[in-house]
């Protein structure tokens, strides 16, 4: 057998692949299957990839991706969702089946209610004036929002095609990077991760935002009344 012609145990050629695989194997031969994971020591994800508390931060990165963004106090949740879509104008407001009721005990708009036994059609989403939602988690360290379809969320469309998508994030949802995030969300849903507006742009930089999704995405962060 030519020195080069490494074959695996499937009779393929083993390939860089393979070999790396098996000093894996290697040494992890004397390893328990049950051995917990120890993360090394020293400082934690958040200490080591940007300063400062995880709502400051992740209300810096968001206001970087010209979103819009208020920290409020839990009791006045109804009372700010209604202010903002007030300053917006919003005559109509598509909102998820669950959605607590709670939040838009204030709103004077029709709320025309997105549910998975009786959907929306797009013509009747894109005659919305913006659409209400919460979120899965956000991330601090990327300013992402993340949904993952959630009764309080709804389906992809509800955020997509509206222009101006309000979205609640409470403080106990705020997570300092991606691996804590992908730790706690479940692969198996359609996630959504959100970084500010729906934005894109041409070969000469000319920023053009609402191409792909909301125009205006406008956060309430959410934390407990004193």
């Amino acid at each position: 057998m030519n020195g080069a012609d490494v074959r695996g145990g499937s009779g393929g050629a083993m390939g860089s692949r393979g070999r790396v695989l098996a000093r894996v194997r290697a040494a992890l031969a004397d390893v328990p299957a049950d051995d917990p994971v120890k993360p090394p020591p020293g400082e934690g994800y958040a200490e080591s990839h940007f300063e400062g508390e995880a709502l400051e931060v992740l209300v810096d990165r968001l206001l970087d991706y010209r979103a819009l963004v208020e920290r409020v106090p839990e009791a006045a949740l109804p009372e700010r969702i209604a202010a903002s879509l007030e300053r917006r104008g919003a005559a109509r407001v598509a909102v998820a089946s669950g959605v607590p009721r709670e939040w838009l005990s204030r709103v004077t708009a029709r709320q025309l209610t997105d549910a998975p036994e009786a959907p929306l059609s797009v013509a009747d989403l894109d005659a919305c004036d913006g659409v209400v939602t919460g979120c899965a988690l956000a991330v601090a360290e990327t300013g992402t929002i993340v949904l993952d379809a959630g009764p309080d969320q709804g389906r992809r469309a509800l955020t997509l095609v509206p222009d101006y998508h309000l979205c609640v994030v409470r403080a106990d949802q705020v997570v300092d990077g991606v691996p804590g995030a992908v730790r706690l969300l479940d692969p198996a849903r359609p996630l959504t991760w959100i970084s500010g507006p729906s934005a894109t742009s041409d070969i000469e930089l000319d920023r053009v935002e609402g191409v792909h999704g909301p125009r205006t995405l406008e956060v309430l962060l959410v934390e407990p009344s004193d």
